[in-house]
């Protein structure tokens, strides 16, 4: 691959916004930001205005493409789910497995070792369940719902050695502050989700190594008067938090409420299912059937079932319906999340892979580049 040179649009490097500067790519990298009039020899792509940002940054996506990550084919899974929110401008992601049994949780953990190298956008794996708190279940199917064992220990620190990152949702219900601590030092990053715990549990599990709290106020305790429960803690504690931008997982208010108390520690994610990046109306889950409509995913019952979203609605959310500035919203997309894992990924910078995106004015996607390449673009981005 030759030289390209875009130009003509507002640059997000990853921290704060630019003006007038080029994008110098070779190959798949980044290989210079320079003021336009400074850009050297090379294909030129101007751009009609709108803002040019890292490629965006999931560590929440249960599925896309029509498939949602089991352990009946994940390694094929894995690579439908990074293609297709690639083309919804994710160029980097977790995809993530609920809550399934032993057998299957090892076959995704094995799947996700194979994929690294091989799968573009695979940064690691995010295992939301089995060890949450039965209480709390969400969509998540109660029958596999455990107490985390020794060997279910063993075994995610063994696949956090062969994976560039590992993210567990776990609940103080079935893991213990001593599991935490030893999944910490492995180098798995633990988040708290799915949990009716008390501030002290979280806060036990805080000192112990967690670091995360998954998709902030939706299946947790709340905070109460006298017991500020599991939001209350990730609100005041320094608990990096992920935030469905959707308005209907959480309210415009209650985000409000949480980006003034946690502030930078809020990222976005999307929690998407396998509809994401097609136009199906429905899939099944763990033997139930998901309704979409409305711009959510429930199930018979009215009960939320993952989101219908995609990362620049949520960032288009966070700037027109929170009044967030455009470069918060943005590193809550791309910088943030990415550094949670270790990543270098989320930024514009030499050296880096040329994963980039395009956003008009008004925050829609126009282009996508993963690796210097040019992607097809998402009918429902």
């Amino acid at each position: 691959m030759g030289r390209m040179i875009l130009t003509g649009a507002r640059l997000f490097d990853g921290a704060r916004c630019l003006d007038g500067q080029a994008v110098v790519i070779e190959g798949d990298r980044i290989a210079a930001i320079l003021p336009v009039q400074d850009a050297p020899e090379g294909a030129r792509i101007k751009l009609e205005g709108g803002l040019l940002a890292p490629g965006l940054i999931d560590l929440q996506v249960n599925g896309g493409g029509g498939v949602m990550l089991s352990g009946d084919d994940p390694l094929a899974e894995i690579a439908t789910i990074c293609a297709a929110h690639a083309g919804l401008g994710t160029t980097g992601l977790l995809p993530t497995l609920i809550t399934t049994s032993a057998r299957q949780t090892r076959a995704v953990l094995a799947a996700g070792v194979a994929a690294v190298g091989r799968v573009p956008g695979f940064l690691g794996l995010h295992l939301e369940g089995p060890h949450l708190d039965p209480k709390r279940p969400g969509c998540h199917p109660a029958a596999h719902i455990r107490p985390m064992t020794e060997d279910d220990l063993l075994t995610l620190c063994e696949a956090r050695a062969g994976l560039p990152a590992l993210l567990l949702t776990v609940a103080p219900a079935s893991v213990t502050p001593e599991q935490i601590a030893r999944l910490t030092a492995a180098g798995v990053v633990v988040a708290l989700g799915h949990a009716d715990c008390s501030f002290a549990q979280a806060q036990a599990a805080f000192d112990a190594g967690a670091r995360v709290v998954t998709h902030l106020f939706n299946a947790m305790s709340p905070l109460g008067s006298r017991e500020p429960g599991l939001v209350g803690a990730a609100l005041s504690l320094p608990f990096a938090c992920g935030l469905i931008g959707d308005g209907i997982h959480v309210s415009a208010e209650s985000a409000r409420l949480a980006l003034r108390l946690a502030g930078e520690r809020i990222y976005l994610v999307s929690d998407a299912m396998a509809v994401a990046g097609t136009d199906l109306t429905g899939f099944d889950l763990a033997g139930r059937r998901i309704h979409r409509a409305n711009r959510s995913l429930r199930t018979e019952n009215d009960t939320l079932a993952g989101a219908d979203l995609s990362l620049p609605r949520a960032i288009r959310f966070c700037v027109t319906d929170l009044g967030l500035p455009p470069e918060q919203a943005l590193a809550m997309a791309t910088a943030r999340p990415a550094a949670l894992i270790g990543s270098n990924r989320g930024r514009i910078a030499p050296g880096l892979p040329a994963d980039l995106v395009h956003l008009t004015d008004d925050w829609a996607l126009t282009r996508v580049w993963q690796g210097g390449k040019l992607q097809a673009k998402s009918p429902t981005a």
